[in-house]
């Protein structure tokens, strides 16, 4: 995935800084109890997730070290409680001690940001914080410091001297690809949540990853399978619903883009925890998916996303019971200036939009009335029933229920296991649901569960006398059009012996390219009006 996030900060006075423009960061909690077995006072601190008490939450990333400051501690000037104070990194001198945006110590920001008063007053408010370790341009601190027992007293530093309960790890960029600082990062995250659960204490651990309309990167899946291999009880995964580059075709908007990229990742997590050994249902993985909008101007120029999108994407993340929402930044919720001249250019400290001031906190926030520290209370259990397989019936289903036998064209959909399937190019004896992590390992685009009610919506078939059938010894030219195990099929060049079926494998290369179905509903409609004529005359 391309992710361009940068960070363009200005420091205060006579400190320059680029700006730690975004990404959330995250935090992950898988416990003990499935990993571990049974550990002291486990009982006392687990809550099935299956009791319902649950409300999702939504808190805005605050960048600490961007200027103008954000006074994220005035509740009078927000409508949201709860924030995530982005980012903890490697100090630049010093491997293992922790940093905000390497401009500060936690002792120097306390002083000259007056941040551990600030974050006192949110929190006398009623207000809660996590902390977010990582981010796009520095050095998360697993990276840089390789000693064991040095990262674990880091990361505890930054958790015990602001007083939270919830942490998010960005990772991006070589912070995401060091495999080296993954195991080790996830073996302390690990020990560090048993710690503090032999205290009688929790620790919710996110984790922020960039994300494409496809899904998960393979550098997504690597992390999020390493975590759960070190026992680390993830609370959930955010995604950066953000940047999406050449991986987001143009006619696409950012709402459906985004959509698309939860609904994919929504099916890649529920095979990372079948890998784990961990079965999870449908609503249960919903809950352990956050989103994470980057509002108005994203880094890509073509990229903003509006407010229409940002209300489109709150009720479709509700329905579907997401966990968390947050968005990149809380800093930059209200219009540019007139004096800013090129609202394409990415501010840290505006939207690029017209719209009007915290107007995107309160569309993403809606209805996610939820706090942040709930994260902490629930240990991940393994639902019942599953591993148990819906049986589809054909009487119901709004399409067909799919067949091995069945040989399906791009864009008809079928029906599997209660889940509605698009073809995204011919295809013949593949598994909808085949537990493949990445989009482009399966010619089947997950588009969500059959809904209670629904009724059979016959697919459009071309008659069997439309086109020949496909022939290994008939010479075809461009354009000729043939059926093949009643699919049809054009030529793109002049082609004989080459069968259809190896398009499935590399269209680009293959002479034959599917119909699609609306292209069979235009070719039945021009049969049903030459009939029409002929009975005419």
């Amino acid at each position: 995935m391309n992710m361009l996030s940068k960070e363009t900060n200005t420091a205060p006075e006579t400190k320059k800084r680029k700006l730690s423009l975004w990404r959330v960061s995250l935090a992950l909690l898988i416990v003990g109890g499935l990993v571990y077995g049974t550990t002291l006072g486990l009982d006392q601190w687990k809550e099935s997730e299956s009791t319902g008490v649950y409300k999702p939450w939504f808190a805005a990333y605050v960048d600490v070290t961007s200027t103008p400051t954000y006074a994220f501690e005035q509740l009078g000037a927000t409508t949201s409680p709860d924030v995530i104070l982005s980012f903890i990194v490697a100090s630049k001198t010093d491997a293992c001690t922790p940093t905000w945006g390497t401009y500060y110590t936690m002792d120097e920001a306390g002083k000259e940001l007056d941040l551990d008063r600030r974050i006192a007053r949110l929190q006398q408010q009623g207000g809660r914080i996590a902390v977010s370790f990582g981010g796009a341009i520095n050095s998360e601190i697993a990276v840089t410091c390789k000693d064991p027992e040095a990262l674990f007293n880091a990361y505890k530093s930054v958790i015990e001297r602001y007083n939270i309960d919830t942490i998010d790890l960005d990772l991006e960029n070589e912070n995401l690809k060091d495999m080296e600082a993954a195991k080790r990062r996830a073996d302390v995250v690990a020990r560090l949540q048993e710690d503090y659960r032999k205290k009688n204490k929790s620790l919710a651990v996110w984790v922020t990853l960039p994300v494409a309309p496809q899904g998960l990167t393979q550098d997504g899946t690597n992390a999020v399978s390493r975590i759960l291999l070190s026992g680390v009880d993830l609370a959930g995964i955010n995604l950066m619903t953000m940047d999406y580059g050449d991986n987001r075709p143009k006619e696409q908007s950012m709402f459906d883009a985004s959509k698309q990229a939860l609904t994919e990742t929504h099916r890649q997590l529920g095979i990372l925890y079948k890998q784990a050994n961990i079965n999870l249902n449908s609503n249960s993985l919903w809950r352990k998916i956050g989103a994470t909008p980057m509002i108005g101007q994203n880094d890509v120029a073509s990229e903003v996303f509006t407010i229409e999108d940002a209300k489109a994407f709150n009720t479709f993340a509700l329905n579907q019971g997401i966990g968390r929402m947050s968005m990149w930044s809380a800093n930059r919720d209200t219009p540019c200036g007139e004096n800013y001249v090129d609202v394409k250019v990415v501010s840290d400290s505006c939207s690029g939009t017209k719209a009007v001031k915290y107007s995107f906190t309160e569309a993403l926030s809606m209805g996610f009335d939820g706090d942040l520290t709930q994260s902490a209370k629930i240990a991940t259990t393994e639902d019942p029933n599953s591993n148990v397989s819906v049986v589809d019936n054909p009487e119901t289903s709004p399409y067909q229920i799919w067949q091995e036998t069945g040989a399906y064209p791009k864009g008809v959909k079928v029906v599997w296991h209660g889940n509605v399937y698009e073809a995204k190019w011919w295809t013949k004896n593949d598994l909808p649901d085949n537990p493949v992590l990445q989009a482009y390992e399966t010619p089947w685009q997950l588009v969500g569960p059959v809904l209670s009610g629904e009724k059979r919506i016959e697919q459009p078939t071309l008659p069997a006398d439309t086109y020949p059938t496909w022939s290994g010894e008939t010479v075809y030219q461009g354009g000729d059009r043939v059926l093949f195990e009643g699919v049809p099929f054009q030529a793109k060049w002049y082609t004989q012996g080459d069968s259809p079926a190896a398009s499935a494998a590399n269209s680009d290369n293959s002479p034959w390219i599917s119909l699609t179905q609306s292209q069979i509903m235009d070719i039945l409609e021009s049969l049903d009006n030459t009939s029409g004529s002929a009975k005419k005359n």
